[in-house]
């Protein structure tokens, strides 16, 4: 077996941040489009409020999306990656009318060690957009509008999430490319 058809088992922690990938069929870019972006954003955000989420970074792309967030109930990890995944699905199929059509595959998932692992995914996470060239540079991800890097932006500064960079270089945490 290989290490692209082993999925190591999810681990369920109370009071536990997560980093989370998940990504679509086959790599399919099935939100290539603003609008089906726009789905996804919307879905996420029920679900935040839903599961009662609290949302660190967050990117979404067009065939994958990453997440780092604290969970209360570690046995809603599950329901809120299917909330998000399900409800997608659902209203991305039903806006180009194609009924029934699986969208995502497998989720991943990873509890957060200490300071540091966590402030590499919140890079890692914000980097995601250049590492996938759907912007070039930082300045031009300043207008990526599926990112929480703007919300960072107007939150704290330029200097400060420049400085995150630095003392947190960005390390790949795929084993395949997304």
């Amino acid at each position: 077996m290989s290490y692209k058809e082993f999925h190591p088992p999810h681990i369920y922690k109370n009071e536990t941040i997560y980093f989370i990938s998940s990504r679509t069929i086959n790599k399919d870019r099935f939100f290539e489009k603003n609008f089906e972006k726009d789905i996804l954003w919307l879905v996420l955000r029920k679900a935040i409020n839903k599961f009662k989420i609290g949302l660190f970074a967050w990117v979404l792309l067009d065939n994958h999306y990453h997440l780092l967030f604290k969970i209360q109930d570690g046995k809603n990890l599950l329901r809120f990656i299917h909330f998000i995944n399900g409800k997608s699905s659902f209203l991305l199929n039903q806006a180009e009318m194609r009924r029934g059509r699986k969208i995502w595959c497998q989720y991943w998932d990873k509890c957060i060690r200490d300071e540091v692992d966590f402030w590499k995914h919140f890079n890692y996470i914000h980097h995601n957009p250049i590492k996938h060239s759907l912007v070039k540079n930082k300045n031009e991800l300043e207008n990526y509008k599926f990112c929480s890097y703007r919300n960072w932006l107007s939150k704290k500064s330029k200097e400060w999430l420049d400085s995150c960079f630095k003392f947190y270089p960005i390390i790949d945490f795929t084993l395949d490319d997304d």
